[in-house]
């Protein structure tokens, strides 16, 4: 009745739905500032799929960021929830992990103030293109 897929990309997308009978409804991806996919993710809005972001704060890697240091002391919140709530307004569903009960709570806790468009954008502007995992086109799938 319902698929998920991790890792598809456009053309992914594109070749499953023309041998499946069943859309997908989410689409599992590593999604964070450094590897903003903005085409994807339009791609999927475009044609009602979720994506689900996988290592949406990419383990932390540049919460050093100038923007985002700026960010947080200007809504008094850690770059981790700025990085969340830019997934937010984007409309990525976000799942980060952490086995450290605070940082559950503040990871939670980003409901209480929004972004601008302009701050999207400066967030939007860290794309480098950097990943934290293989591209979908080198997995090996089926190995």
């Amino acid at each position: 009745k319902a698929i998920g897929v991790c890792n598809f990309m456009e053309h992914h997308l594109e070749e499953l739905m023309n041998e499946a009978q069943v859309k997908p409804v989410v689409d599992q991806v590593e999604f964070h500032p450094r590897l903003y996919q903005e085409n994807l993710l339009r791609y999927c809005q475009d044609r009602d799929i979720l994506l689900e972001a996988w290592s949406p704060l990419a383990r932390g890697n540049y919460f050093d960021e100038p923007v985002l240091q700026e960010l947080a002391a200007h809504y008094e919140k850690t770059a981790a929830q700025i990085i969340l709530r830019w997934h937010w307004q984007l409309g990525i569903i976000i799942i980060p992990k952490s086995s450290n009960k605070d940082r559950q709570e503040q990871n939670a806790d980003l409901f209480d103030f929004s972004l601008t468009n302009e701050e999207m954008e400066k967030i939007s502007a860290l794309q480098t293109g950097e990943r934290i995992g293989k591209h979908p086109d080198e997995f090996d799938y089926f190995g």
